[in-house]
């Protein structure tokens, strides 16, 4: 009677078995994706022949270099500075009221508006026009507005 097998030899691949596993499988990702590898090797020619590639190659190899520049640039006192306002400034957009922001705004373009329509007639204002359009109920609202904000700003500049 024989006897049963114990041990099953597995085989074992060469470095050459290995190489030719592995360009089988590219030459069969190939096969199936004709297409895809014409558009590629396209891309690549424009890019290699507009110098964009060789630029993309160079700061590949340079990347520590760049890293270093970016670095230094970003911790500049300017550059921290406009971090910083930025931040700043989008904490106290945070505060406002979008419907009063949207009425400010709309009231600033139609004030553009007059003040160039005035700019390009031309006419002078005296003394006596400013003390008439005090009364105007327009005018007086605007520097109701400007004097109040003008005192908050100042409250707030006290600390």
């Amino acid at each position: 009677m024989a006897r049963p097998i114990t041990k099953v030899a597995e085989p074992v691949m060469t470095e050459k078995d290995r190489q030719d596993q592995t360009v089988d499988s590219v030459l069969q990702s190939l096969a199936n994706n004709p297409e895809g590898i014409q558009a590629t090797i396209k891309l690549l020619q424009e890019l290699h022949e507009s110098g964009i590639l060789g630029a993309v190659n160079a700061a590949i190899e340079a990347k520590e270099d760049i890293a270093k520049i970016l670095v230094g640039q970003m911790v500049r006192p300017p550059v921290t500075n406009i971090i910083n306002n930025a931040m700043a400034a989008a904490g106290g957009l945070t505060e406002l009221d979008p419907e009063m922001t949207k009425k400010l705004m709309g009231g600033l373009t139609a004030g553009l508006k007059k003040a160039d329509v005035a700019l390009q007639s031309g006419a002078k204002i005296g003394i006596f026009d400013l003390m008439k359009v005090v009364s105007d109920p327009d005018i007086n609202r605007a520097m109701a507005f400007g004097i109040n904000l003008l005192k908050g700003v100042g409250e707030g500049l006290k600390d």
